[in-house]
């Protein structure tokens, strides 16, 4: 499997460094948006609306949209945070690409639901490795 790959698909720094690691439903503390999720929040990620927040209901749009320019830098918080909430879709530096769900937006890390081309997964990621993104 490749190494970037693996690198990329991780919990973001936040919840490793505040949090321990995620149980699975079912067994106590719970899963994000789960009755108990990560202790400290009533459910879910922190931050997020209600205190909690299950993962999209219906699959993301069945289009690829066009990139849009690509930044030499790492991508603002400020400006993916407007994508909270909203299917968006992700280029990354390693050359992958795919829709995101985000529902929470740290310093440096952005965490949400991944499509896997069946159904969306927790997924966090470092944003310097984003190259660029677009949301609807």
């Amino acid at each position: 499997m490749d190494a970037n790959y693996i690198d990329s698909y991780y919990y973001p720094r936040f919840l490793d460094s505040q949090f321990p690691s995620p149980s699975f439903p079912g067994s106590p503390g719970g899963f994000p948006g789960s009755p108990g999720g990560f202790p400290g929040s009533p459910g879910g990620f922190p931050g997020s609306p209600g205190g909690g927040q299950q993962a999209p209901t219906s699959p993301p749009p069945a289009f690829i949209p066009q990139q849009q320019t690509a930044t030499p830098f790492a991508v603002d918080p400020g400006a993916i945070s407007l994508c909270l909430f909203r299917n968006t879709y992700i280029w990354l530096r390693n050359g992958s690409s795919f829709w995101y769900y985000p529902i929470f937006v740290g310093p440096r890390s952005v965490a949400g639901f991944r499509w896997n081309g069946r159904f969306w997964t927790i997924f966090g990621i470092d944003t310097r490795r984003i190259v660029s993104f677009t949301c609807f």
